[in-house]
């Protein structure tokens, strides 16, 4: 995120006061004289604390000494000088005054954090060169000390980063018993502060890099924004700005009030961060609202909001704990990312700052740089995903009436072309979501079904209940087809055909088959995914239930997605999402399923359109589809509660939807494929 410091056009964002902004001026950064590369950014680094008390490392001031005057004593001195401030202890060490000179400050902890800036909060690695004694003077020495700061340990620059320089220890022997001790002054910490000067530590953050479509396109970069805020001492009242912000922008109003009561007069009490095009069509809105003022930056954004949001996540300023724990990669202000891709590739994407120290102040109070590491520009992630699928996935679950997710699979690679989400910020279902699939599971059962010999011709009657144990077994709004064959029990998911169909598989055939269309078998997607579980059956009602998608089988829209892509490839087909870095591969995948008995299944799915339970599908253009629908019941409730699912493939695109709470696969999911498919065929992604 940069800011921009200049002063807005009469339309254009208002800026906060002076309190509001805190970055510290800096001069132009080499990067930006380079065409075509973004500027980074630079400011000054709040320093944390400086060194552990004495108290807690359990010791007294540190001091030596030395019976004979051969100089043994002055190196022994520098030696645990050295050892001390290598240990982040200097703040512990007994320094004297040299005679004329003023005494060592009271708190030393404090001092060493106003010269040393951000490099006081740790320790650097101190040699002694070599240690002289003061031939003219007797009970005097130097010694040449080698300091090297790890600057990516303190400040979060790239690996390697070590600002190292020689600086003097004055020694002076005092007392009867010939007490060494180091002299206390600036330039012992560095030359450079000899005059009054102090050291200024400064973080050039590069531009986080981009996250990448299928054919390397960007799907996230940096994108214009407006971020929102209230200066307290510009509103008279706080209440009354809130509410019109709460109007205008959905936020909470109350808790707004709050904070700009709570905050300083000057502050700047962030609201939200727009999009600069969201901005524009509020702006006459916002801009004459008392308090209100306005920073333009940048983001990294997808083209929408709704954009694969779960999956892509998103970036946002550090957090205090964030900073506490990142051993000097982030600093107050810093972005990072905070969900999804954006967090997992953080340190991937963001790169690593580069750090400039310089002297400040002193006695011709200029700026002289010490060091620089420059900074390590992000490198990007490249996904699977294409944006017109993934737009079209968006669009269709719009008009979703309840939580849904849709994926959709690209047949041939196995690589997933959209992930989508309805609420887009409600989380991830699509892919790491944990449902019953209910009858679309039917598609295993019947490819287990047929390893064990069944004939799709043979008839298998369809009652209205089937009996397991004393378990009792229905169909979707009590539903029976009579003596039909299996072809058709598939096609319109008669529950109680399976049911009577189970006794012929072994307690380990669905799990097997389930493996082999890819679910419940580990993926190398590049992100959190869920593959399905599908246990082996522990009783006959066990088997009975699992044969239709419920009892205890577990899968998410993307496993049921990868079904369908498996079953219209011939093949077992693995997802794919983050195509570079490469994941690393999974073991071994499972047995292959027999090509046929896919094919067969394949033309099962097709009859589910044409006239089974999916006939919605039936007036899509293109390629045939071929689909599975699917209630799953859930819950305790009395009727149960069902999810809805429909999956299916149109030529080299397989897809899943799943709608929370709805009523059937075939009467809520199914609209949502086809509306999807008819979106997708308008864009000529397919």
């Amino acid at each position: 995120m940069s800011s921009d410091a200049r002063t807005p056009s009469p339309d254009g964002p208002r800026e906060p006061g002076p309190a509001a902004s805190h970055e510290a001026a800096a001069a132009p950064s080499r990067a930006a004289d380079q065409p075509g590369r973004r500027r980074p950014r630079r400011r000054a680094v709040v320093a944390g604390s400086a060194v552990a008390a004495a108290a807690a490392a359990g010791g007294g001031a540190l001091w030596w000494r030395a019976q004979r005057g051969d100089g043994s004593g002055a190196r022994a001195a520098a030696d645990a000088l050295a050892a001390a401030w290598s240990r982040g202890r200097l703040a512990e060490v007994e320094f004297t005054a040299a005679p004329g000179s003023a005494q060592p400050p009271a708190d030393l902890a404090a001092e060493q954090e106003r010269l040393l800036g951000a490099l006081a909060r740790s320790a650097p690695s101190v040699a002694v060169e070599a240690v002289d004694l003061d031939e003219a003077a007797d009970g005097a020495a130097s010694a040449a000390l080698r300091v090297s700061f790890d600057l990516a340990a303190a400040a979060g620059a790239p690996a390697g980063a070590v600002f190292g320089y020689t600086s003097t220890a004055r020694l002076l022997r005092s007392g009867d018993d010939g007490t060494w001790r180091p002299v206390w002054e600036p330039a012992l910490l560095h030359p450079a502060l000899a005059d009054g000067a102090a050291l200024a530590v400064e973080r050039e953050q590069p531009p986080r890099a981009d996250v990448l479509g299928r054919d390397g396109s960007p799907v996230v970069t940096e994108t214009p924004v407006v971020q929102v805020g209230v200066q307290p001492s510009r509103t008279p009242d706080p209440a009354a700005t809130a509410a019109a912000l709460a109007t205008a922008l959905g936020i909470d109003a109350d808790a707004l009030t709050t904070r700009v009561r709570q905050a300083d007069p000057d502050a700047f009490v962030d609201v939200i961060t727009l999009r600069r095009s969201d901005y524009d069509a509020q702006r006459d809105v916002l801009q004459p609202l008392p308090g209100t003022v306005f920073r333009e930056s940048t983001r990294p954004l997808a083209p929408t909001r709704a954009f694969a949001r779960a999956l892509l996540g998103s970036v946002g300023e550090v957090t205090a704990e964030t900073v506490e724990g990142s051993g000097g990669r982030y600093a107050a202000g810093d972005l990072a990312g905070s969900s999804g891709l954006q967090a997992a590739y953080d340190e991937r994407l963001a790169g690593r700052v580069g750090v400039v120290v310089s002297a400040r102040g002193g006695a011709n109070a200029a700026s002289t740089e010490l060091f620089r590491a420059e900074p390590q520009p992000g490198e990007p992630v490249r996904t699977s995903l294409v944006p017109a699928v993934q737009q079209a996935a968006d669009d269709t679950l719009a008009a979703a009436a309840s939580p849904s997710a849709l994926v959709a699979v690209d047949v041939a690679t196995g690589e997933v072309l959209a992930v989508a989400n309805s609420p887009a910020d409600g989380g991830d279902r699509a892919l790491t979501g944990r449902f019953p699939p209910g009858s679309t599971f039917k598609v295993v059962t019947t490819l287990a079904l047929l390893a064990d010999g069944l004939d799709v011709a043979e008839t298998v009657p369809c009652t209205p209940t089937y009996t397991v144990e004393g378990r009792s077994f229905s169909n979707f709004e009590d539903e029976a087809f009579g003596d039909v064959p299996f072809r058709t029990d598939f096609a319109l998911s008669c529950n109680t055909a399976f049911a009577s169909l189970s006794p012929r598989l072994a307690d380990d055939a669905l799990p097997a088959a389930a493996a082999q269309l890819g679910v419940g078998v580990e993926w190398a997607t590049g992100v959190e995914a869920y593959a399905g579980s599908v246990p082996a059956a522990e009783s006959a009602v066990d088997l009975a239930a699992a044969s239709f998608g419920q009892g205890r089988t577990l899968v998410s829209p993307l496993a049921m997605a990868v079904v369908a892509a498996s079953v219209a490839a011939g093949q077992l087909r693995l997802p794919a999402v983050v195509l570079d870095p490469a994941p690393a591969p999974p073991p071994a995948p499972p047995s292959a399923a027999d090509p046929a008995a896919l094919a067969t299944v394949g033309g099962l799915m097709r009859d589910v359109v044409t006239g089974g339970t999916a006939t919605v599908l039936a007036g899509v253009p293109g390629e045939p589809v071929h689909a599975k629908t699917g209630t799953a019941e859930h819950g305790t409730d009395v009727p149960p509660a069902t999810h809805a699912w429909t999956i299916g493939y149109q030529g080299g695109l397989a897809f899943a939807v799943f709608v929370t709470e709805g009523a059937s696969g075939g009467s809520v999911a199914a609209p949502l494929a086809a509306d999807f498919l008819r979106r997708v065929a308008a864009t000529g992604a397919s």
